[in-house]
């Protein structure tokens, strides 16, 4: 593969998304500063208790140094300023369309820990999207770099790994449709990483 992979995964709109929020310095970096303190409450909470369902009550009651409702549904849900659903319905595009259909069909709650999955992600995601050119021509169905990067997120995140029935980082399964050129569906992305997270967790 060339260094054009390393610039269409630069461009994909989760990674435009995160990056304009993340770097951000006028008035939507405080907005990001309050969404991660959503994320790390997330983070907190179904470590502490894996497998048992959050309610936004709890996610508030766990924010620091303080959450509140009217924050917490300025972060998560349907009306959420700068969601990451939002964004991906904006793009229009069809892989994006299909990404928001998949990650946008659940509550508040489950959306808030989707997008903490791919905040604790990012780092192992950045690692592995500047390698892309030393992935070559490949066969397999998701290239082991990235099979790599989402094992050892698993392994320092088990719990928040395996909530929402395995579902991974939107980003990875927008990863790699754009590694597939547009030729494998989001639906299926989806589907395999689901799997390399569930076979993760079992063979551990």
């Amino acid at each position: 593969m060339s260094t054009k992979i390393i610039e269409d995964l630069a461009r994909t709109t989760i990674a435009g998304w995160y990056l304009r929020l993340a770097d951000n310095q006028s008035t939507q970096r405080n907005h990001w500063q309050t969404k991660v303190m959503y994320y790390r409450a997330v983070i907190e909470l179904v470590a502490a208790r894996p497998g048992h369902p959050l309610t936004w009550k709890a996610v508030v009651g766990a924010v620091q140094p303080r959450g509140c409702r009217s924050t917490f549904y300025e972060v998560a849900g349907q009306r959420a300023r700068h969601g990451m659903i939002g964004e991906l319905l904006a793009d229009g595009s069809l892989a994006s369309v299909e990404i928001a259909m998949r990650y946008g069909r659940t509550g508040p709650v489950e959306q808030l820990i989707d997008e903490t999955k791919v905040w604790s992600f990012w780092p192992y995601r950045q690692r592995f999207a500047e390698s892309a050119p030393a992935l070559g021509p490949y066969s397999d169905p998701v290239p082991e770099l990235l099979v790599e990067a989402l094992v050892a997120w698993q392994r320092r995140n088990p719990a928040l790994a395996a909530a929402t029935a395995f579902r991974p980082p939107a980003c990875a399964v927008e990863d790699l449709t754009v590694l597939h050129r547009g030729r494998l569906a989001a639906t299926r992305a989806e589907s395999r990483l689901t799997e390399i997270l569930r076979h993760a967790a079992t063979s551990r």
